[in-house]
């Protein structure tokens, strides 16, 4: 490890006390002649995910560009340097020991939305870049009077992270919606597939760890503005009703068995309310594990262990996480 001197180049002010990786003088070279973001040595990723709790990434970026991001990815592999991409943090749930490597934060700089006319009178295209809200689209959409992406209302993601994931709500799914990814692979490398190319599952897009979602288009129709803000206010009326809306947490916390609502599998275990450390089962929805305030990473995983268990031996069923573990070992 080194010591920070002050101001580290690119970067936020550095207490001079800090200590750095061992790489970090040559992953700060390796940036130099093309990075122009933001970057932050010892980023907690409490700050940085819904369920707030985790230790600290060794350095957080955040790029600018699709070009910036490339060369960074580039540059990692050379190095030969952990890294790995988030977008808003709603899905993750980071080991209280933080991560190692590099956190690719695809931010405010990927906020980018157009549309698209197309020949076809009733649809449009709306081309998203990766680190923009659900919640800014929908609105954007609704005001333009374009209609498709209300059942994300009050879905607290990215559009890269929910594109990754096929994030669905009320019957309907990300893949339903969509015309085309901008990928990039590991080493930088964009391609654009369509959705026909793909093969969109259950809460998976089924295209690999190692791809990223930069871009999305999606293929939309033309609606009325006060009908689909109508409908956006009506569904997140009923999440509201049926979900701990303002709670800390990650939405559902595993994914639907077979159709079966995991919801339903914990509330007949007998696991609402139940509760390790600061993480508990939330009394209006069994399948959102909320922080009350004192959780760590550790209670979470603790519970998430214990509902698995209590589940299978009383359904026969074993629950998969739909959230994503970041820093454990052998969880």
């Amino acid at each position: 490890m080194s010591v920070a001197q002050g101001k580290a180049w690119g970067g936020d002010s550095v207490p001079c006390n800090t200590l750095l990786p061992d790489w970090a003088d040559d992953f700060l070279e390796m940036m130099r002649d093309f990075w122009s973001g933001e970057l932050k040595w010892n980023c907690s990723m409490a700050d940085l995910s819904s369920f707030r709790v985790g230790g600290a990434a060794s350095v957080a970026v955040f790029p600018r560009s699709l070009d910036e991001l490339s060369l960074l990815v580039q540059g990692l592999g050379r190095m030969n340097l952990p890294w790995r991409v988030i977008g808003r943090g709603s899905n993750i749930l980071v080991s209280d020991s933080g991560l190692e490597g590099v956190l690719v934060v695809l931010g405010r700089d990927f906020c980018s939305m157009e549309r698209i006319d197309i020949h076809q009178r009733e649809h449009v295209l709306v081309r998203v870049m990766a680190g923009c809200s659900l919640a800014k689209v929908l609105s954007w959409c609704a005001e333009k009077g374009l209609s498709g992406l209300e059942f994300v209302a009050g879905i607290p993601g990215s559009v890269g992270g929910a594109t990754a994931m096929n994030a669905g709500a009320f019957g309907r799914e990300i893949s339903d919606v969509l015309n085309s990814v901008v990928i990039m692979d590991r080493a930088g490398t964009l391609r654009n597939k369509s959705h026909e190319q793909m093969q969109p599952a259950y809460r998976s897009w089924n295209e690999g760890p190692d791809m990223m979602a930069v871009e999305t288009t999606f293929k939309l129709k033309k609606g009325d503005p006060e009908t689909i803000e109508a409908r956006c206010r009506e569904i997140i009326a009923q999440r509201k009703n049926k979900q701990p809306y303002h709670a800390m947490s990650c939405g559902s916390f595993f994914k639907n068995p077979d159709g079966i609502p995991a919801g339903k599998l914990i509330e007949e275990a007998g696991l609402k309310g139940f509760q390790v450390g600061g993480a508990q089962v939330s009394e209006k929805h069994a399948n959102f594990i909320i922080n009350t305030g004192t959780a760590t990473a550790a209670d979470i995983v603790s519970l998430m262990k214990h509902i698995r268990q209590r589940v299978l031996k009383k359904s026969g069923i074993v629950l998969e996480p739909e959230v994503e573990l970041l820093g454990f070992v052998n969880v």
